[in-house]
């Protein structure tokens, strides 16, 4: 067992991740989050009003998110997640009312697109193979020259996946960065596509799982926990300063800082951390209707991305809201719920009890600015690293991001040891 301490300041989806890490590998771990809860923007809790438990917002993961699985695996979590168990997408036109299924198939060859039923309704084969050019992309180049608003292939297809994955508007959205999430995806064939949905809830998959191991290798964990400032000592940080209490930091010690970008700017104004961000709403209806097949659909045309109905609550995605901000949450809320009614066939006039969240500061703007904006792990202080989703990991601000630069902050901290 090492004598030294690594203090990690943040207990969301980065947090957790270093700290599973570095308590497996037999590190001294202590974690300090201002929430009196873990899981940061990844959790679930007791909505009163519903009288159920809801997630704060909607996550689709899937089986090629190589960080999720080891995630899962080292919390003993993978049985929490279900899903269709096989590569399936479907979609439903809220214009049209058409409905249509993506399959992609196994091995990295797609030859599903050769197959005009297959394919998504109003597209050809020339749609998909015009996507290779992303392959030559350079680091400040942006998806414009893929946007064509009049083409089905754009319409039900690229703008839901660019929109979804990167929560950016696709214009100005990072076109290495989309690259990334279809290698990590689609490019894998349908053996890294295979949807994963918690069974029962966010808090169930990725922080509850996690918490258990985490205990059982005597990491500890201090909830109501600001920092407020550091004290440095040249280029090592000798002193946490939280709300309630001062903690010394010893030579021999690490800091891990797994904050939101907006925070660390306070923080630590020497970090170039992203400054432009993209909010989303999430809606949660409680709704009496048989389950979907596979348990989510894909919304086309219409506000919302992906529909979730699990548990007899139907909850909804809809990313990048800025596209919104002329509503108000009642009328989001009267908007989103004629789309719901639409997909599960429900009577529109009447409204079931909802929820509607406006997560703010949900994602950084994943454009080629602000990836350009996005440290590493490894700060040049000699004892402090980064983990959070807006660092450095080569993916837009997501769940596999966030647990990626918590593995990459524990790598920096051990190689040091």
């Amino acid at each position: 067992m090492s004598g030294r301490h690594i203090h990690i300041i943040g207990a969301g989806m980065a947090g957790l991740s270093a700290a599973l890490q570095l308590a497996l590998s037999g590190e001294k771990v202590v974690i300090y989050e201002a929430a009196p809860f873990a899981g940061g923007r990844c959790r679930s809790h007791y909505d009163r009003d519903l009288d159920c438990r809801i997630d704060n917002g909607n996550h689709l993961v899937l089986s090629g998110n190589t960080a999720v699985h080891d995630y899962l695996y080292l919390t003993n979590a993978l049985g929490t997640v279900g899903g269709p168990g096989k590569a399936i997408f479907p979609f439903f036109d809220l214009v049209t009312g058409e409905r249509w299924t993506v399959k992609p198939n196994s091995g990295v060859i797609p030859w599903w697109l050769f197959d005009k039923k297959k394919r998504i309704p109003g597209t050809n084969l020339r749609d998909y193979l015009s996507l290779a050019k992303i392959l030559r992309v350079a680091d400040n180049d942006t998806l414009k020259g893929f946007v064509k608003q009049k083409s089905p292939f754009y319409s039900r297809f690229l703008e839901p996946l660019i929109i979804g994955a990167l929560n950016t508007e696709p214009e100005i959205a990072s076109a290495s960065l989309f690259r990334s999430v279809l290698a990590q995806t689609f490019g894998g064939g349908a053996r890294a596509c295979i949807p994963l949905i918690p069974k029962i809830g966010l808090s169930e998959t990725f922080v509850t799982p996690c918490l258990t191991v985490l205990h059982q290798h005597g990491v500890e964990i201090n909830f109501y926990h600001r920092l407020r400032s550091m004290m440095w000592e040249g280029d090592c940080v000798r002193q946490l300063a939280f709300n309630s209490e001062t903690i010394e930091i010893d030579p021999q010690d690490w800091v891990i800082l797994a904050l939101p970008a907006w925070f660390m700017r306070e923080v630590l104004p020497e970090v170039p951390a992203p400054n432009d961000f993209r909010s989303i709403f999430n809606a949660h209806f409680r709704v009496d209707c048989p389950p979907l097949e596979h348990g989510f659909v894909g919304l086309i045309g219409g506000y919302s991305e992906w529909l979730f109905l699990r548990n007899g609550v139907a909850s909804v995605t809809v990313s990048c809201a800025e596209r919104f901000r002329d509503f108000t949450q009642r009328e989001m809320g009267a908007l989103i719920w004629e789309e719901v009614a639409a997909v599960l066939n429900l009577d529109v006039k009447r409204v079931p009890p909802y929820r509607l969240f406006l997560e703010k500061y949900a994602t950084i703007a994943a454009t080629p600015q602000q990836d350009a904006r996005r440290p590493s792990s490894y700060t040049g202080w000699k004892n402090v690293a980064l983990a959070a989703e807006w660092t450095a990991t080569g993916l837009p601000s997501t769940i596999e991001g966030a647990l990626r630069s918590g593995m990459k902050a524990a790598q920096v901290v051990m190689r040091w040891k």
